[in-house]
């Protein structure tokens, strides 16, 4: 890799050298969130989109949308030009697994990365998630040296965990893939956990199971965002690097702090790992034997990522990226805070 690539304050250059980049998912939480970090760096951005009401959020992001499914061909045509890729692309559910799981996570990243190739991009990352290692017991301070369970709690563990050895597959040959794994996505703008999390608080629903005072890393999305582009630049070819905002807290704690942000009390309702696990393990049974009909409230997969310690060593992407976070939990907070007031505010 060249030496001088270089990034951020270092140099202004340093991110135009991506430009222009290709990207998918750009529609989505991380999607709409790299479009804005890119495109203020001064990179073109190409962002691949299934829907004109997508293309539609994209642009008006200030990336240059191209409408088509996630197939090699339709790739291909659109990335040419391109210098570099972030695949953020995914079907991210912990429920039981469906062919988006399949088609999305799997044969969509063969399609992205076999693209790519095809098109002279240079460099690449794909996002992936801590999920490729969980097995349902706890993980301390894992590192990326860990090798990946002989099962997995769910399809989105496996499907994401396939993903990741396609793109290994794929790197050589002037053609730089990096992995980068950020674990439990939260700030502003946030359409995924902080939903769910408010939803199920106000509905009565939330309870911390074994009474939630297990560690947890997780990642501002700005933080994540900075560490995709020092992948890009910085990354080795073939490498799967951790980022989190660094300290763990425990998950209730930090729950509970996402909820406050909003306006929520945090539950006080306590419930046993075994209770859910069995309730988990019904639920997923009822679901296969109806066809998918009956919806579990929990899966194993849920669990595997919230019921017991996941903390990761980021020792790595401060090595190689030169990786610090660039916002602090106090600071993340604070914004989803002023951004819940003055949204309540309109409101009046």
């Amino acid at each position: 890799m060249n030496k001088d690539k270089t990034v951020g304050g270092d140099s202004a250059s340093g991110p135009k050298l991506l430009s222009p980049l290709f990207l998918t998912g750009g529609s989505g939480y991380l999607g709409r969130n790299l479009i804005r970090h890119f495109v203020a760096k001064g990179v073109e951005v190409v962002a691949l989109v299934r829907s004109q009401k997508s293309a539609d959020v994209v642009a008006a992001l200030g990336a240059r949308p191209m409408i088509g499914p996630l197939s090699e061909a339709t790739a291909a045509e659109a990335m040419k030009g391109c210098r570099s890729l972030v695949h953020a692309a995914a079907h991210t559910s912990h429920g039981p697994e469906t062919p988006e799981h399949m088609a999305v996570n799997v044969e969509g990243t063969r399609a992205t990365f076999a693209a790519a190739r095809q098109a002279g991009v240079q460099r690449a990352v794909h996002i992936s998630t801590e999920s490729v290692l969980v097995d349902g017991c706890p993980l301390t301070n894992v590192d990326e040296s860990r090798p990946m369970p002989s099962r997995f709690p769910g399809a989105y563990s496996r499907t994401k965990a396939e993903a990741e050895q396609i793109v290994r597959a794929q790197s050589g040959n002037e053609f730089e893939a990096v992995i980068v794994r950020p674990r439990f996505i939260w700030g502003r703008d946030d359409t995924t956990a902080l939903p769910i999390l408010t939803q199920a608080a106000r509905s009565g629903q939330m309870a911390w199971i074994n009474g939630g005072e297990y560690l947890t890393s997780a990642t501002h999305v700005a933080n994540v965002c900075h560490g995709i582009e020092l992948a890009l630049l910085k990354g080795r070819a073939g490498e799967a690097y951790f980022i989190t905002d660094g300290e763990p807290s425990t998950f209730r704690g930090f729950v509970s702090r996402l909820l406050e942000t909003q306006g929520i009390a945090p539950p006080e309702k306590v419930v046993p790992s075994w209770l859910v696990g069995a309730v988990a393990c019904a639920g997923e049974l009822a679901a296969r034997l109806s066809g998918g009909r009956v919806k579990p409230p929990v899966t194993r997969q849920d669990l595997a990522t919230m019921a017991v310690e996941v903390t990761l060593d980021i020792s790595k992407a401060r090595r190689d990226l030169g990786y610090a976070p660039i916002i602090s939990v106090e600071e993340g907070m604070a914004e989803l805070k002023r951004l819940a007031s003055s949204g309540r505010d309109q409101q009046k």
